[in-house]
Parts: C-alpha cells; structure tokens; sequence
C-alpha cells in the first residue's frame, strides 16, 4: 500500500479529498447565502439578525479555509471556482431574502445538508484512520448541532 507523507493510504486519501472537495463547495455556497441575509435582512429584527448573520459567515469562511487547508494536507487540491461549487453543491441558493423566517429557515436547511454531508465525512475517515479529518468533522458537526437548536428555537 502507497501512503502519502502523513501515513494515509494515497487511494484513499484521494477519496477523503473529493469528499472534502465536496463539503467545500457547499460550504462556499453557504457562506454566500449568508453574505446575502446580512446584506438583505429587513423588518424589526434587522438589528439583531445582521450581527448574528455577520458571525455566521465569519465562521464559515474559517471553516472554508480548514476545510481547504485539509485538502491540501491530504496532498489534494481545493476546489475554488464558482463553477465547480455549483456543481458539487445540494444547498440550496437563497436569492434576495430579506424575510427573517425565510432567512432562519435557509439557515436550518443548509446545516442539517452540511451535517449529512459531515456525518458521511467523519465515518470515511473514520475507517482510513485519517484522525485530522475526523477531529476537524467532530468539532464542526457539534458546533452546527447547537446553532441549528438555537435556530430552531427562534423560529417556533
């Protein structure tokens, strides 16, 4: 068996990338979401929701660069135009949402999408023993898990 210059098997490092490739798309395609609730947010709650819709996106474009930066590790290449992320992506585009229900819910759908494709992640590296991957899944499912109840709490 061929391993890379971290130990993991090349042939299966190159399926862990396609499937980070993957999660980085959509995760791309989340963060822009995001840019355009905060940009288009309107009603009594603008105040509250362009602040938390600010703090998302932050941390989404931190967990795109990990997610890319893994990629790299794993001694692939990060997908990185727009083309490709709409390809690869199931999230769904949010266009010209300036309704706070409708945002919040564009919100729990793109994460709960996000989850599935992180669960599937984390058991595939799970089975190569690529423990990088599978920490970095497990800190993001549990973070994604609490923003989705808290999202789910404002919207009932």
């Amino acid at each position: 068996m061929k391993t890379n210059s971290i130990g993991l098997a090349v042939d299966e490092s190159v399926v862990m990338v396609e499937e980070l490739n993957v999660l980085l798309a959509n995760f791309q395609i989340y963060y822009q979401n995001l840019r355009g609730l905060h940009w288009n947010i309107k009603g009594k709650r603008f105040f509250d929701l362009h602040v938390k819709f600010e703090e998302l996106y932050n941390d989404s474009q931190l967990k795109i660069d990990s997610i890319a930066e893994r990629i790299l590790t794993l001694e692939g290449v990060p997908l990185h135009t727009f083309e490709d992320y709409i390809k690869k992506s199931v999230i769904v585009v949010g266009k010209n949402i300036s309704n706070d229900e409708k945002a919040i819910q564009l919100i729990v759908d793109s994460l709960s999408q996000l989850l599935n494709l992180e669960r599937k992640i984390l058991g595939d590296a799970s089975n190569i023993n690529d423990e990088g991957t599978n920490s970095m899944m497990s800190d993001f499912i549990a973070e994604q898990e609490k923003t989705t109840w808290m999202m789910k709490a404002w919207l009932s």
